[in-house]
């Protein structure tokens, strides 16, 4: 297994996602990570790791001078700086040097550089971001997550069928529950994109939902929640900015309330850190682009180093479980035709 990382692209770059790298050939045995950026600031950074003599063996260094920022146009970044390591990257799994690509880099940028340097599944109308969210069920897959604004209803039903083989062999969920996400679970609730999406999912060999609501995405209610892209964002950063407004009032609250509220917060310590790491984006690894030719994970541009090595993992396992091959000939079968 050959994983091409980007170790430019983060916001804590190089260190944390050769760190990573490090941490995950560690712990798995079969897989080499291709660390591809500026060669000086990646050996520097090995050395400080001190991986043993065989684990350094699978880190292997792919020389790119160039680095895609956070503030480039994507589609001119990628025409411009070729060789940067995200493009650079991305030639090594379409030359097939590598079997999956990695970046915690500007999502636009790694969105423009799959789309023309990997291409598309054939048959896949548009790839999208199948974000994990952390729900009463463990987890649920929210797609897509950002990589199409304007989607049309043969595209939210192609997500179906991408986000619902990504549950099964991901997350292990024989049956996975898919919802296309409306403003009511009653039947002609929606507009017409999802409604028109809906028929055509409810046609599916899957185990199809309907209509659910936003807090379906966090109850344990549904797997797969499928919307375009414009609503799957939005609904991520409130997500995101909720848990961090809450966190921060609790603190704050805690403080105020006195010694007898912070021996409680601090016997409710465990309790405040398990339910920090069911929501930490570190413990998914990354959200995957899924209807590429092979897989594509994009990491937070604030990943940790765990957050690098989980998401190699994931990555790895999208490869073994052959994800793209089944998405390819389920896209087949059902026979959604569209542009």
């Amino acid at each position: 297994m050959r994983i091409a990382l980007d170790v430019m692209g983060g916001d804590n770059a190089p260190n944390i996602e050769v760190e990573g790298a490090i941490a995950a050939v560690r712990q798995k045995k079969d897989v080499i990570v291709i660390l591809v950026g500026k060669k000086e600031l990646i050996e520097a950074r090995i050395n400080a790791g001190k991986p043993t003599q065989e684990e350094r063996s699978r880190l292997e260094i792919v020389n790119a001078n160039e680095v895609i920022t956070m503030h480039d146009h994507p589609a001119q970044a990628y025409k411009q700086k070729t060789d940067s390591s995200l493009v650079v990257a991305a030639a090594l799994l379409n030359n097939n040097t590598a079997d999956a690509l990695i970046s915690a880099g500007n999502t636009g940028a790694v969105l423009v550089t799959s789309l023309l340097g990997i291409v598309r599944i054939h048959g896949v109308l548009r790839p999208a971001i199948a974000t994990p969210m952390p729900s009463a069920c463990g987890t649920t897959i929210l797609l897509d997550g950002g990589a199409n604004v304007d989607c049309k209803p043969e595209h939210l039903a192609q997500f179906a069928i991408m986000g619902n083989l990504y549950s099964k062999h991901i997350f292990d969920i024989a049956s996975p529950r898919v919802g296309v996400l409306s403003v009511g679970e009653e039947e002609g609730k929606g507009n017409e994109i999802s409604l028109l999406a809906k028929n055509m999912i409810s046609g599916f060999n899957m185990n199809f939902l309907g209509n659910v609501e936003g807090r379906e995405v966090f109850n344990g209610k549904a797997d797969v929640v499928v919307c375009d892209g414009f609503v799957g964002n939005v609904v991520l950063k409130a997500a995101e900015g909720l848990a961090t407004f809450l966190l921060g009032e609790i603190k704050s609250n805690v403080k105020k309330s006195g010694p007898l509220a912070m021996l409680g917060a601090f016997l409710l310590t465990p309790v405040f850190n398990a339910i920090k790491n069911t929501s930490d984006p570190n413990e998914y690894g990354g959200a995957p682009l899924l209807g590429i030719k092979k897989p594509v994970i994009i990491s937070h541009g604030s990943s940790s180093a765990t957050g690098i090595k989980n998401a190699i993992l994931v990555a790895d396992k999208c490869v073994t479980k052959h994800i793209n091959d089944e998405i390819l000939e389920e896209i087949r079968k059902a026979e959604v035709k569209g542009e």
